[in-house]
């Protein structure tokens, strides 16, 4: 096929590939995308600083099938990595050794990269490029905090917060306890408050909502009301309180076999569930948010969209000389 992308999110809990086609005026359309639960950090070290060398090979592994796909399509490849990748020890490890294996040429970014990218898939699927938008995207490593105003930043923060991270920290086995669930919450909210961005006194027209977490939350939430899965849940809008709930019923559930009885609970998420729903929580209390809007987009369709741009630029430079 003609004109066609590729984008790879190389997250801490899972990796991501999306196929698009360019159309005229920067517009594309997805035609093929793969998600891969590929959990890196978790099994040596502390905190997230040390990829295995079992987390390495899948990781090789994954990224090579994903190249291929991109390679059926004839669509050139670009693979941003972040939290996991960008805080490991052996980091240059990890890009080179992906590099020898698959020629894909991995680019750590930082956390205000990241946000940046999220914030560009959140304008592409909502409507929001004229209002102040708040976004929050919770990872498996960390949490992304942007504002944006008119298309605009304001500002972004990157806080060292996500499911896989505080569930290895908190909740090691996955089961969790009053005490272990308390002592996560208090975390999360020194982390987010230590920020001084980061509090109440906010004002937005809209809270939108990315990945993982936030995704099945609001997955859980649609079945409620409608028992049926939602086709799809962009801009779907849920309450705090419908959050609250939800938070209440998965702490009750002490074990992953558990809360896989909740209706509508993602089985590969069931594990580090209450930790993500835990950010979440502290993150609408923290800034007074009375309702979420799902933003399907995140950092992978931030990479096209930035991508695009890029070629674009190119190829009027290349004409003006």
């Amino acid at each position: 096929m003609k004109n066609c992308i590729a984008a790879v999110d190389i997250g801490t809990n899972s990796f991501h590939l999306i196929i698009v086609q360019v159309r005229k005026g920067g517009a594309f359309k997805i035609i093929d995308r793969e998600r891969e639960v590929v959990r890196l950090g978790f099994y040596e070290g502390t905190d997230l600083n040390v990829i295995s060398e079992v987390e390495l090979e899948k990781a090789v592994d994954v990224l090579s099938q994903f190249n291929k796909i991109a390679k059926f399509y004839g669509a050139d490849l670009r693979a941003i990595a972040t939290s996991a990748v960008r805080e490991a020890k052996n980091k240059d490890e990890f890009i080179t050794r992906v590099y020898q294996a698959t020629g894909i040429p991995v680019e750590a970014i930082d956390g205000t990269k990241e946000a940046e990218l999220i914030y560009l898939g959140v304008l592409k699927a909502l409507n929001v490029k004229r209002k102040r938008v708040l976004c929050i995207d919770i990872g498996g490593g960390s949490t992304e905090f942007l504002l944006g105003d008119k298309s605009q930043i304001i500002f972004t923060e990157s806080i060292k917060i996500g499911a896989v991270r505080l569930s290895k920290k908190f909740f090691p086995n996955y089961y969790i306890t009053p005490e272990s669930i308390a002592e996560c919450e208090n975390f999360i909210a020194d982390r987010i408050l230590s920020r001084s961005n980061l509090h109440s006194h906010h004002q937005f027209d809209i809270a939108a909502g990315t990945s993982g977490t936030i995704n099945v939350a609001a997955s859980i939430i649609h079945f409620r009301r409608k028992n049926e899965f939602a086709k799809s849940l962009n801009n779907f809008s849920f309450d705090a309180d419908e959050l609250y709930e939800l938070v209440e019923d998965v702490l009750k559930c002490q074990s992953m076999v558990d809360r896989l009885s909740i209706k509508g609970m993602e089985v590969k998420r069931a594990d580090i569930i209450p930790a993500g729903l835990l950010i979440l929580k502290k993150s609408l209390e923290i800034f007074d948010i009375k309702q979420v809007t799902v933003s399907e987009n995140a950092l992978r369709e931030g990479i096209i969209i930035e991508t695009i741009k890029q070629l674009d630029e190119r190829l009027i430079l290349s004409v003006s000389k």
